[in-house]
């Protein structure tokens, strides 16, 4: 088959995890771009980020809790959008459900770190690179600079705390974006720390030169499999229990004759 429309003009963290999942996901959101409908989970945590992202606009002693209460109102008109409210069944039970978990995370965040005393290299930071000839995009939650000089990529999670057994994974999107930093500002991060705010849990790893050649390693491998599956005009699809359980495109597939595992 031929497909309508391009390949995308860069790659992301998140598109390359949907290919390494399955080919078929990535075909779906990336090249037949039809819409993932949001969950419960994506809006709340869209809704969250959004109320940091903004706090750390604010000069750094301003950075208090009731400063990031008052950017309630104001994420919930940039997240809380008519096609969000259809696609989760929005109520005021509902509502009132993501108002309180807000507020929770938020009392955890404030225990988990002062926002007045860091030093930001930037915010919701855009990176847009080439990196062995693959096009890269990614966007940091933060990029920080410690009192030491080393730059610290930081990465909010609004989901449950990860199994420690899936450490690789755990990481992976975060040591794509330490590729990403240090071709783009020629300064490797020295480490990841990701800010799991609902359970008040920081988990830090170190970056090093081997993981950010592996990275680089594996993106260059999915970029010249993605456009040789657009040149072939079939990307496959490779069901399993875990690819599929939360995939947004199964119901497509099930129609489509895939094996899509029960």
């Amino acid at each position: 088959m031929t497909f309508p429309n391009p390949l995308p003009r860069s790659l992301s963290p998140s598109r390359l995890a949907d290919f390494q999942s399955c080919p078929r996901r990535f075909q779906h959101a990336s090249i037949d771009r039809i819409p993932q409908p949001a969950t419960y989970a994506t809006v709340k945590g869209n809704f969250v980020h959004s109320i940091l992202e903004h706090l750390f606009s604010l000069p750094a002693l301003e950075r208090t809790i009731e400063a990031a209460r008052g950017f309630i109102p104001l994420a919930r008109e940039e997240k809380l959008t008519e096609q969000a409210k259809v696609d989760i069944d929005f109520s005021p039970d509902l509502e009132a459900k993501l108002l309180s978990e807000t507020e929770a995370i938020l009392v955890k965040y404030f225990a988990m770190e002062d926002p007045r005393i860091v030093t930001s290299e930037g915010v919701e930071l855009n990176i847009d690179v080439t990196v062995d000839d693959v096009p890269l995009r990614g966007i940091l939650d933060r990029l920080d600079r410690e009192e030491d000089g080393s730059l610290t990529i930081v990465d909010y999670k609004t989901g449950g705390l990860p199994n420690r057994d899936f450490d690789a994974q755990t990481f992976a999107n975060t040591e794509l974006y330490a590729a990403l930093t240090a071709a783009a500002l020629e300064e490797t991060p020295v480490r990841i720390r990701l800010y799991y705010v609902a359970h008040g849990q920081v988990i830090e790893r170190t970056v090093s030169d081997v993981v950010i050649a592996a990275r680089r390693k594996a993106a260059v491998g999915a970029w010249k499999r993605i456009n040789d599956y657009y040149e072939q005009g079939e990307f496959p699809a490779t069901p399993s229990r875990s690819s599929c359980r939360f995939c947004a495109y199964k119901e497509i597939c099930k129609k489509n004759g895939v094996p899509v595992p029960a």
